[in-house]
């Protein structure tokens, strides 16, 4: 499982014109979910981002997380194109992204357990165009792979 995490002041997803899910100040958060990914990859995603220190402390230092912010947030956003893979030709190989409804069954399974750590959760809608409009803070954005292959 994938995830690339922002440090935001804002998000909004909308799906046909309509928002489908909106936070202020928390993280968004693009999930790609391979076909091999399981229980242990949902819980080790959710993990980091609810424990990656990456907001600034009283001293401006990025030294506290999600899990101490005082009203936390995650935009929880669907994204395949996370398991594009380039090293051939020009049109990337989604060979490794997950079936649908695999992908879909992991992707809530790391919402609800965000939910079940106190995170107010907004979600994309799964499987479909969306427009993402975010306000980044920093600019922060962390790559995180539960297969750590970086």
């Amino acid at each position: 499982m994938r995830a690339v995490i922002q440090r935001v002041i804002r998000a909004e997803v909308r799906s046909g014109g309509v928002s489908v899910g909106a936070i202020g100040e928390g993280l968004l958060v693009y999930l790609g979910v391979s076909e091999v990914d399981n229980d242990t990859d949902a819980g080790y995603i959710a993990d980091k981002i609810h424990e990656l220190r990456i907001f600034p402390d009283t001293e401006g230092r990025m030294n506290t997380s999600l899990r101490e912010h005082p009203n936390p947030a995650a935009l929880v956003v669907s994204q395949f194109t996370l398991y594009g893979d380039t090293r051939k030709g020009r049109r990337p190989s989604y060979n490794h992204a997950a079936s649908a409804e695999h992908a879909e069954a992991k992707y809530l399974q790391v919402c609800t357990l965000l939910g079940s750590k106190g995170i107010r959760v907004a979600t994309g809608k799964f499987q479909s165009l969306m427009e993402v409009e975010s306000v980044g803070d920093g600019p922060v954005t962390i790559l995180v792979d539960s297969h750590k292959q970086f």
